[in-house]
């Protein structure tokens, strides 16, 4: 988990961006304001193969459940699905914990974004078709670490938070959705 030192912006909104898996679920919390975006928190939530997709599911559900109730973000964002023809069976499986977290926000009362991959590495890196190792440089130097987040589902997350914090910038300005 990478949790820095908690200062907060003034007047800032939490995001909180999620890069649902059924093996590795990232998570990366960020406040963005006047002052720009800082880091609140990042980690992952982790599951085995060997269990059951119930208790796979579960343990993503009430990991992420504590970060919310905990944190309290003002918004949850997700990348939308999207299926592959050559792995079909990915998206199936990141789906369930996709659905997870949708109810998550739906019990928790909290607003639920989704974007898709090529807007999130627009917003982020300016080029919808940035390489993974792009996006994950990106994340490294706008938040001064001395190493990309490791696992890269913390990178992802934190890219999808991001994304939010510029798209939702640029909407207030053009008054679009």
């Amino acid at each position: 988990m990478i949790n820095p030192v908690r200062n907060s912006i003034s007047n800032g909104v939490k995001i909180l961006g999620i890069d649902p898996g059924l093996c590795i679920t990232g998570y990366g919390l960020i406040e963005a304001g006047p002052k720009g975006i800082k880091l609140i928190e990042a980690g992952v939530v982790r599951t085995s193969a060997k269990e059951k997709v119930e208790a796979r599911i579960e343990k993503i559900y009430n990991g992420i459940k504590g970060l919310v109730r905990e944190s309290k973000p003002d918004v949850l964002v997700l990348e939308q699905l999207y299926s592959h023809y050559k792995h079909p069976v990915t998206s199936i499986l990141m789906g369930h914990a996709r659905g997870a977290i949708c109810l998550l926000a739906k019990e928790t009362g909290t607003q639920l974004i989704g974007y898709s991959a090529t807007r999130v590495k627009k917003a982020v890196t300016g080029a919808g078709h940035a390489s993974k190792y792009q996006m994950q440089r990106m994340i490294q130097n706008l938040f001064n670490m001395k190493s990309a987040p490791n696992p890269p589902d913390i990178s992802d997350a934190l890219a999808l938070a991001v994304a939010h914090a510029h798209i939702s910038r640029m909407d207030g300005i053009t008054g679009s959705r």
